[in-house]
C-alpha cells in the first residue's frame, strides 16, 4: 500500500514544482491579474484532483490527470498579443469543448491525430523555444539571482534528472523570498479564493489561442498520455477521460484555469513498475496524487504572491529550465521524417517569430505555413528530404 501512495505523492509534487509558476506566469501573460492567475492556480489543482480521484475510484486503473503545461507555454508566448482575460477565458472554453467533441465524435480524434507529427511537434518547439531563451537573459540581466538557479538544475540534473526542476523552483523560491524581504508574503492571499471570470468569445483570440491551446493539448498531453498507458499495458477508455476532461476544463475556466488532461510524464511515474509491482493496485498511486492536488491547490495564493515578487524574467527562466526537455522532444519529433523537414522548419520559425497577423498569433499561422509547405512539397514525398538542396 505505502508503494502507491508514494508513488502518487512524488508524481504529483513533481508535476506542481515542475509547471506550476509556468501556469502563473502564462495567466498573466493573457492578462490575468494576480488574483485572476490564483484563482486559476487553485481551480487547476481542483479539477485535476478531483478528476485523477473520480477515473481511479471508477476504473481502477492507474488514469494520471494533469494541466496542459504545453498549453501554459503557448500563454506565456501568445501574451504578447492577448492583454484581455476575459478574451482569454472564452478560448480556453472553445478549446475545452473541443476536447470534449474529440470524446463524443471520433472522427475529430482521428482527425486530431492525423495531423501530422511533424508539424505539431514543430508548432511546439516554436512555442517553447523563445521561453528556453529566458535562462540565457535571466543570467544577464539578474546574475546573482539567476546563476544559482541554473547551477542547482545542473547538479541535480547530473544526480536525480527527476527532480532536477523542483529542485530549481525551490532554490529559485528561497532566492526571491530573500532578495524581496518579507513584504511579498503581506501580499499573499493564504486562503484560497476563486475569482469568477465573465467569458468573452472573440474570434480573434479563439482562432489564435484556443485552436492552438486545443492542439497542443491534445498532440502534445492527451495523445502521449494514451501512449505511455499502452506502454505500461492498460486500455484507457478514451471517451470517459476526453469528455470528463474537457467539462472540467469548461467549468474551471470560467475560474481562470486553461486546460486539464491526460498526463504523460507523471503518467509514467504512476503507470510503471514503480508505482507497485501488482499492476491491479497502481490506481492507489493516481488517487493519492489526486488528493495531493486537492491540498497543493490551498497554497496556490502564496506561490502566485512569490511569482509576483520576482522579476518575471526569472519566472520564465525557471519555466524554461522546467520545458527544456520538451523542446528537445518536440525538435527530435519535428525533424524524425526527413520528407516533412522543411515543413517542420517552416512551422517553427513562424511560431517561434511571434508574428500576429489579423490579430491572429503566430501558433496558428505556424500550422498555416507548415501545411502549405507540406502540400506544395509533396505530402508522402520524399524527393525534397532525400535531396533538399540543388546538387552542386
Amino acid at each position: 500500500m505505502l508503494q502507491p501512495i508514494s508513488a502518487g505523492i512524488v508524481g504529483s509534487i513533481a508535476g506542481f514544482a515542475t509547471s506550476f509558476a509556468l501556469v502563473i506566469a502564462g495567466l498573466q501573460a493573457v492578462g490575468a491579474t494576480d488574483a485572476q492567475a490564483s484563482s486559476g492556480l487553485l481551480i487547476l489543482c481542483v479539477t485535476v484532483g478531483l478528476a485523477s480521484i473520480g477515473f481511479a475510484l471508477v476504473y481502477r486503473i492507474p488514469i494520471s490527470i494533469a494541466w496542459s503545461t504545453p498549453g501554459a507555454a503557448l500563454l506565456v508566448a501568445a501574451g504578447q498579443n492577448h492583454a484581455n482575460f476575459a478574451a482569454a477565458v472564452g478560448a480556453f472554453i472553445v478549446c475545452g469543448a473541443l476536447i470534449i467533441l474529440c470524446g463524443l465524435w471520433p472522427a475529430l480524434g482521428r482527425l486530431m491525430t492525423s495531423i501530422p507529427k511533424a508539424i505539431a511537434s514543430a508548432m511546439l518547439a516554436g512555442i517553447l523555444f523563445p521561453i528556453c531563451l529566458a535562462p540565457v537573459t535571466a543570467m544577464f540581466d539578474y546574475p546573482l539571482l539567476a546563476l544559482p538557479i541554473i547551477l542547482a538544475w545542473l547538479i541535480i540534473l547530473r544526480l536525480a534528472p527527476r527532480w532536477a526542476v523542483p529542485s530549481a523552483m525551490l532554490v529559485a523560491a528561497i532566492v526571491i523570498a530573500v532578495s524581496a524581504g518579507g513584504g511579498w508574503m503581506q501580499k499573499a492571499e493564504l486562503a484560497p479564493q476563486l475569482a469568477f471570470v465573465l467569458p468573452v468569445f472573440d474570434p480573434a483570440v479563439i482562432v489564435s489561442l484556443g485552436l492552438p491551446l486545443f492542439i497542443v493539448t491534445m498532440a502534445g498531453q492527451n495523445v502521449p498520455g494514451f501512449v505511455v498507458m499502452s506502454t505500461f499495458g492498460y486500455e484507457t477508455p478514451a471517451r470517459p477521460v476526453l469528455v470528463g476532461t474537457g467539462v472540467a476544463s469548461v467549468g474551471g475556466a470560467i475560474f481562470g484555469g486553461h486546460a486539464i488532461n491526460l498526463a504523460a510524464i507523471t503518467a509514467a511515474i504512476m503507470a510503471s513498475p514503480e508505482a507497485d509491482p501488482d499492476k491491479s493496485r497502481r490506481w492507489i498511486a493516481t488517487l493519492s496524487a489526486g488528493v495531493l492536488y486537492l491540498l497543493l491547490g490551498l497554497g496556490a495564493g502564496v506561490a502566485t504572491a512569490l511569482v509576483a515578487a520576482s522579476p518575471p524574467i526569472l519566472i520564465i527562466a525557471v519555466a524554461g529550465l522546467a520545458v527544456v526537455g520538451a523542446l528537445v522532444t518536440s525538435i527530435t519529433g519535428a525533424l524524425e521524417e526527413p520528407p516533412h523537414r522543411i515543413a517542420a522548419i517552416a512551422t517553427f520559425l513562424v511560431t517561434a517569430s511571434g508574428l500576429t497577423i489579423a490579430g491572429i498569433g503566430s501558433a496558428f499561422w505556424g500550422l498555416v505555413v507548415g501545411a502549405i509547405f507540406m502540400l506544395w512539397l509533396g505530402w508522402g514525398s520524399r524527393s525534397t528530404a532525400e535531396n533538399p538542396e540543388p546538387a552542386p
